[in-house]
């Protein structure tokens, strides 16, 4: 009996330093796979000219310097608009699922969405996004709405469709959204930038952020405005008193929660004060409200006539 208890106990013991081995093979493949991914991506930006070349950390692991613009003045990176724009046109180097998660944070918990640009600056240097996958899911969703509505309210004309879509995508989202996001990083960098010593490295607002902001801000603003006005369209669009009323209600709200996200994209910038200033906003959206009702101004109505009239 104790010969056979100590060839199971051999047996278990051996089978246990195989498990070992098996799971430590596995990691070292792994950690392999993983390096030679990064030294093919880091060749690959650094053809690309984005990158400089690649050094070897302390414990071997090879990483990439971004390259910044105004290196030598120690400003931070810029990223590049044609990198930006290349990658529009290859989808699977767009990080969709990522995106979904943080439309879903802007709607429930912004504060949390925008911890990740804090994230994104100390892993890649640079406030913006570098990946186009969050516009180019808020241009998929704004055609869809507008196909939407023109089925709703639009006559049977491919021209008007087109010319729906466009407005809704190509003005309403890229064109608008251009100029206020020009506008707040102007007012940004000229006025709201701290004083820092003569020693600090010089930070600047980056127009690719500021267009990130108007991004985050605008997709609570079409859950609004384009998914909910949809469906409450008998209701907003009728003569009555509560017509006029629930649509005041909902542009005011969408126009608060855009400026509200607005504070929040610039108020996560360390070296910016008094970005209070894009609240100013709110207060007026507030005050006006009654004075709109009770002039019986109704917001939907305006919009529909100018879309489809």
């Amino acid at each position: 009996p104790r010969r056979r208890r100590r060839g199971e106990g051999e047996s278990i013991a051996e089978t246990r330093s195989l498990r070992v081995s098996d799971v430590r093979v596995f990691a070292f493949a792994h950690v392999s796979d993983l390096r030679s991914r990064r030294r093919a991506k880091a060749k690959e930006e650094e053809a690309q000219g984005t990158m400089l070349p690649t050094h070897r950390g302390a414990r071997g692991a090879t990483t990439a310097i971004p390259r910044a613009k105004g290196s030598g003045n120690g400003t931070t990176t810029t990223p590049s608009a044609s990198n930006y724009l290349r990658r529009v046109f290859r989808p699977r180097q767009m990080d969709i699922e990522y995106s979904v998660w943080l439309m879903m944070q802007l709607c429930t918990s912004p504060k949390t969405a925008y911890r990740h640009a804090t994230y994104h600056k100390q892993t890649k240097n640079q406030w913006a996004r570098d990946d186009p996958a969050f516009v180019a899911v808020c241009c998929g969703l704004q055609a869809a709405a507008a196909c939407a509505f023109y089925a709703a309210f639009g006559t049977s004309s491919a021209i008007k469709l087109f010319t729906t879509v466009f407005w809704a995508v190509g003005v309403d989202f890229l064109a608008v959204g251009a100029v206020l996001a020009t506008a707040g990083w102007t007012l940004a960098n000229r006025k709201l930038k701290a004083s820092s010593p003569s020693h600090a490295v010089e930070q600047r607002v980056e127009w690719l952020y500021a267009f990130d902001v108007h991004c985050n801000a605008f997709f609570p603003l079409f859950v609004l405005l384009y998914v909910v006005q949809y469906f409450l369209c008998p209701i907003l669009l009728s003569q009555t008193f509560l017509g006029t009323l629930l649509s005041c209600l909902l542009y005011a709200a969408a126009t608060c929660y855009y400026f509200y996200i607005t504070f929040l994209g610039y108020n996560a910038l360390p070296f910016l004060q008094g970005t209070e200033t894009f609240l100013l906003p709110l207060v007026v959206a507030v005050i006006s409200l009654p004075f709109l009702v009770l002039a019986g101004f109704n917001p939907t109505q305006k919009v529909m006539g100018l879309y489809f009239r």
